[in-house]
C-alpha cells in the first residue's frame, strides 16, 4: 500500500487525505518527520504519525483504518455524537482524532485558523451553533492543559470566551496530567471537562475520567499500565525490535501495549502515578519526578509548573521546579519554594524535596502543546 507523506500541517489538506485513507480509496498519510518514510506500508494502514514526544526520540506509529475508526466510534458511544472543533495540530494524534471523529460522524469539523488564542477559539466555537430537526447539535473539542489554562485566564474578563467554554457538551483534555487547580477553575466556570488518557499507540485517548472506552481493557503488570483493545496501533514503522518491546501478545492472542506509565486500577478506575522512567536517584534514593510535580502543582502559583531532574554535586541528582514568571510571582520566590518543599516533604518525604525554583518568561512547549521537558531541563542546566 502506498504511503504519501504530508508536508506541512494544513488541517484542510490532512482532512482531504484522511477521508480517502479511512475509506480505502486513497493512500495512507505520513504525518510528521516525512523524510525517512518508505514508499509502501502494510495494507489497511491509514496514517503513520511520527512524533518526537517530550524526550526528543522520534517514533513512527502505524495506525490502521480499523483502529482509528474504533476509537472514534468508542468516543461517540461514551459522549454522544455531534460536531467537533479542531484547536490542536492535526499532525498529532489528538488533533487527528478530531478529524477522524468528524469523518465518521459525516460532519464537517470547525477548524480554528492560525495560532491558538482565546479570542480565535471563542470566535470559531460560537459560530458552530446549529440545529437539526429542531434539536441543537452538541459540540465537542479537544485541548491540552496549557490551552485550557489560557482560556480560563481570558474568560475571567472576556465574556465571549466564557460563553464558548460553556457551549461545549464536553471538552476533552489530555496529552499530560491536568492540574487539579485547573480542573477546579474549569468546573467553576461551567465548562464540562473530560480528562483523557492515551497515546499515539492507542489512537489517542482511550480512557476517559479513568474509565476505559468500549472495547478497551486495562491491566497493571509489575506496576506498569498496559492497554489492549481495537484501538491499538499496528506497531512502529520499519522497527520490529521497537514494536516487539512495546506490544506484547498473550498466549490467547490478546495484544497489550506497554505504556511505560506507573499506575493502578482501583475499582475499575485507572489512576496514573507518572512515567516509570521519569525517576532520578538523589542521595541513593529513587525519586519520581511525576509524583513531585503533582504535589508542587497544588501550591498556589505553581499549578502549571514543570519539575525536571539535573546533575547535583552533592546528591548525584536533584529536582528543580520551573515555572512561568507571570503565574509564579503572586508571592515571593523564596516563599513559594519553601511551600513546595514543605508540601513534597509531607507527601513523599524530605529526600524528594526540590532544590530550586527557576522562573522563566514562558515554559518551552512542543507543537502539541505539551511541555518540552528535555529543552526545559537543558535550559536549567545551562543556567548553572
Amino acid at each position: 500500500m502506498k504511503l504519501e507523506p504530508v508536508v506541512g500541517d494544513d488541517p484542510r489538506e490532512i482532512l482531504r487525505g484522511l477521508r480517502g485513507a479511512l475509506h480505502g480509496a486513497g493512500p495512507a498519510l505520513g504525518l510528521g518527520l516525512v523524510s525517512a518514510f518508505p514508499a509502501e506500508v502494510r495494507a489497511g494502514t491509514a496514517v503513520v504519525v511520527t512524533t518526537s514526544g517530550s524526550t526528543g526520540v522520534p517514533k513512527s506509529v502505524v495506525l490502521s483504518r480499523d483502529a482509528l475508526t474504533a476509537s472514534a466510534m468508542a468516543t461517540a458511544d461514551r459522549l454522544g455524537e455531534g460536531a467537533w472543533l479542531l484547536a490542536l495540530p492535526a499532525t498529532y494524534v489528538a488533533g487527528l482524532q478530531v478529524l477522524v471523529r468528524s469523518i465518521v460522524a459525516d460532519r464537517e469539523p470547525a477548524v480554528m485558523a492560525g495560532a491558538f488564542t482565546p479570542q480565535a477559539f471563542a470566535a470559531t466555537a460560537l459560530m458552530m451553533a446549529s440545529s437539526e430537526h429542531g434539536r441543537r447539535i452538541p459540540t465537542f473539542t479537544s485541548l491540552v492543559p496549557a490551552q485550557l489554562a489560557k482560556l480560563l485566564d481570558a474568560a475571567a474578563h472576556d465574556s465571549p470566551v466564557l460563553t464558548a467554554l460553556r457551549s461545549f457538551e464536553a471538552i476533552l483534555v489530555g496529552g499530560q496530567a491536568l492540574p487539579p487547580a485547573t480542573l477546579e477553575r474549569a468546573e467553576a466556570a461551567g465548562a464540562r471537562i473530560v480528562r483523557t488518557y492515551g497515546s499515539t499507540e492507542t489512537s489517542g485517548g482511550c480512557v476517559y475520567d479513568g474509565v476505559p472506552l468500549r472495547g478497551v481493557a486495562l491491566r497493571v503488570a509489575r506496576g506498569e499500565v498496559q492497554v489492549s483493545g481495537p484501538t491499538l496501533a499496528d506497531g512502529y514503522l520499519e522497527s520490529e525490535e521497537l514494536t516487539d518491546a512495546a506490544f506484547l501478545r498473550d498466549a490467547d492472542g490478546t495484544r497489550w501495549y506497554r505504556t511505560g506509565d506507573a499506575g493502578l486500577v482501583d475499582d475499575g478506575v485507572l489512576r496514573v502515578h507518572g512515567r516509570i522512567d521519569n525517576v532520578i536517584v538523589s542521595g541513593g534514593v529513587n525519586v519520581s519526578l511525576d509524583r513531585v510535580e503533582a504535589i508542587v502543582r497544588t501550591v498556589p502559583g505553581l499549578a502549571s509548573s514543570v519539575v525536571v531532574g539535573i546533575p547535583d554535586e552533592r546528591w548525584g541528582e536533584a529536582s528543580v521546579i520551573v515555572a512561568a514568571r507571570g503565574e509564579a510571582l503572586r508571592r515571593s520566590e523564596s516563599v513559594q519554594l519553601e511551600e513546595a518543599r514543605a508540601a513534597v516533604k509531607e507527601g513523599i518525604g524530605a529526600h524528594a524535596r526540590p532544590s530550586r525554583l527557576v522562573l522563566v518568561d514562558e515554559l518551552e512547549a512542543l507543537p502539541s502543546g505539551k511541555p518540552d521537558r528535555e529543552a526545559i531541563r537543558r535550559a536549567v542546566i545551562a543556567l548553572r
